[in-house]
Formats: C-alpha cells, sequence, structure tokens
C-alpha cells in the first residue's frame, strides 16, 4: 500500500503512530516501525538527554525509519534538532510555536518536517513555513484539538496545500484508512488506537477506563490550559470543570512547584515555557502556567497508573475500542480489512445492477 507518505517516510504502509506523552517510548515506537507503520518519540515530554537515550534504544530495537516530536518553545529545542540530525532521524513532528530557523536546519538535513494542524489556516501557514507534510486532525482527536470535523476539516485542507496530508481524529481501522484515502488523503494518524494495546506502556488499571469510556464521555474542555482538549469525564477533569478563576490560580502555582521538584525541570525552564506559549496566544498567566505543567497531570495517570488523580487525553474513538492487540496485530488486521474494503468497492464500480437496461 503505497503512498507518497510511504516514499517520504520510508515505512511499508501509511499509518503513523502520534507521539501521545508519556505514551510514545522507544518500544512503542520500535513496535510500529517494525510492523511497517511510522511511529514518534514523545520528546515534548522529555529532556533533550532523555530523548537521544530514546533514539539509541529505538535504533537497538530496529533498523526501520522513525520520527521524534518535541515542542520549538522548549529550552532544548535546539539541542532536540541537533540529536535529529546527529542519529539521521527520519522525520519530526511539531504543533505549536514553530520556529523558522529550526525548520530550516531539520530540512537542511533531508528530515522531513510534520507539523499536526488542527484549522486550514494552520495548515496553510505550516506549508509557508516548510511543511513537508502535515496531520490535519479533526476535532474529535484526542488532546489539543480544534473545533472541526474530520470529515470537514479534511477536504477543506486537501483542496488548499499540494503536500502530502494525513487524516487524524477518528481513525482504528482499515476501513477508515481507506476512507481517508478515498477522500485524498495519503495516510492516516492514530493515537488513542496504539495507546491501547499490548505494547502500550500506560498502565492497566489506565487503560482500564478508556476502555469503558463511552464517545458522550470523552468531552472537550479547555480549563487545563486554555486550549481546547479531549479527555476523559474523570474525578480530575470533573475538577477541574469546576474551579474558579482563583482555584485555577492556585493550582497552577501549585503543580508548578510540583513540577519543579522533579528530577527533569526546573521552575526556571518552567517558567520559560509558560513565557514562551504566552506568545503564541491570548492565554492569562495561570493559564500558560498550567500548559506547561501540564504533562505533569498527564504523567500521573500514564505513568504513575492513577487515572483519577490525572487527565486522560483520548480521541473519541475510544468509546469504540473493545480490545487491545499487539501493535504488528493492530496493523496487519488494518492492512488486511483495507484491502478488503477496496476489493468490495471495485467489485462495486464493476457491477451492473440487473434492473438497468443495457
Amino acid at each position: 500500500m503505497q503512498t507518497r507518505l510511504t516514499h517520504m517516510l520510508g515505512c511499508r504502509y501509511p499509518i503513523i503512530q502520534t507521539a501521545m506523552g508519556w505514551v510514545a517510548d522507544a518500544k512503542l515506537v520500535a513496535a510500529t516501525t517494525n510492523a511497517g507503520g511510522f511511529g514518534f518519540l514523545a520528546g515534548a515530554v522529555m529532556t533533550a538527554q532523555e530523548v537521544e537515550q530514546g533514539i539509541v534504544e529505538i535504533k537497538a530495537l530496529t533498523d526501520g525509519p522513525f520520527g521524534v516530536n518535541f515542542h520549538m518553545y522548549m529550552a532544548q529545542a535546539a539541542d532536540i534538532v541537533d540529536l535529529c540530525v546527529k542519529y539521521h532521524v527520519r522525520a519530526v513532528s511539531y504543533s505549536r510555536s514553530p520556529v523558522p530557523a529550526l525548520i530550516e536546519k531539520l530540512k537542511a538535513a533531508g528530515i522531513v518536517c510534520i507539523p499536526t494542524v488542527g484549522a486550514t489556516k494552520h495548515a496553510l501557514k505550516a506549508v509557508a513555513l516548510g511543511a513537508d507534510a502535515i496531520v490535519v486532525q479533526g476535532s474529535e482527536g484526542g488532546g489539543h484539538t480544534g473545533a472541526v470535523a474530520s470529515t470537514i476539516l479534511l477536504p477543506d485542507v486537501l483542496a488548499k496545500v499540494q503536500v502530502p496530508v494525513i487524516a487524524a481524529g477518528g481513525y482504528r481501522d482499515g476501513r477508515g484508512l481507506v476512507a481517508a484515502l478515498a477522500m485524498g488523503a495519503d495516510g492516516i494518524a492514530m493515537g488513542t488506537r496504539f495507546l491501547m494495546t499490548e505494547d502500550s506502556p500506560v498502565p492497566e488499571l489506565t487503560k482500564a477506563n478508556y476502555l469503558q469510556a463511552v464517545p458522550e464521555h470523552i468531552q472537550v474542555s479547555t480549563k487545563l490550559d486554555g486550549l481546547p482538549q479531549r479527555m476523559i469525564d474523570n474525578p480530575c477533569l470533573n475538577k477541574l470543570n469546576h474551579t474558579s478563576i482563583l482555584g485555577m490560580w492556585l493550582l497552577a502555582v501549585k503543580n508548578g512547584l510540583a513540577f519543579s521538584s522533579g528530577p527533569n525541570a526546573s521552575l526556571l525552564s518552567s517558567l520559560k515555557s509558560a513565557w514562551a506559549i504566552s506568545r503564541t496566544g491570548d492565554l492569562s498567566w495561570a493559564q500558560t502556567l498550567m500548559a506547561a505543567n501540564a504533562p505533569m497531570m498527564i504523567q500521573e495517570a500514564m505513568v504513575s497508573g492513577h487515572p483519577d488523580r490525572g487527565i486522560l487525553p483520548s480521541g473519541q474513538v475510544a468509546g469504540i475500542i473493545s480490545d487491545q492487540p499487539s501493535v504488528e496485530a493492530l496493523i496487519a488486521s488494518i492492512v488486511a480489512e483495507a484491502d478488503q474494503a477496496i476489493a468490495e468497492l471495485a467489485a462495486l464500480s464493476a457491477a451492473v445492477p440487473s434492473t438497468l437496461n443495457p
């Protein structure tokens, strides 16, 4: 199954595993690559040293291509770019706050730049800044998300850009892949579907919340960091949704101090990240501080295994997923189902209805 995306990335199938914070570790990325897809390491929640360790571990587990995700407003963004160049990483992904100089350095090294966008205007800007391909995520997607559904956003972007477009938000199987290809996309990107696999490092107690979720309870809230994020309804999110403005300030300070006491962070770097985020949009200081420290709240659920005390970023698709296959089995099933769907569609186009005259 070859598209412009597979030729660009060197993978067998046009299936991307997104860089979910605390989830997309070296083993998940390597499993995706070995199964024929393309995985991104979640460098946005790592130090430069941890990113390098992750890259080295991936290379020990697979000979295939993979990518690294990070935020260009991170204090160590330039160091991570240097690591990607040093280790010949095939692609990088990013979202907010693109830095032209860093993009130029990556492209000069032959590294494919694939930002994620949730609006047509952001897609146009990303291409203007040098994106080689773009992931277009509809509102069904998990984590930070836009307001337009995939079936509306995807064709709008496709009509206005020439680079390969990867559809994200609501995809989980082969028929979804075929639907995206039929609309003109060059592949699909999935996060939640890969989170719910045997190869995912997420604790089983946390995964159980995803398996029990229903689409109606996977809601969008701006309380976490001032930007719309889709998460599973749980006690932590309910508390955030009912927290006053003053309470948000206090929670921001509490999380900031707790985050800065961790082994891989400092209060200064936290404040620098908050300042960088505040310059990209109209957010209050409390919201920007929360945005800098939100990964800590995700970590509570995804790493520590306390789903009720942390947040659960999720696409709505979690509400219709009921199994946890291996990544190898998942990609094989997606490809097999896609082949079957394509064959069924071809048979439809070849058939002549018996009720019609020749």
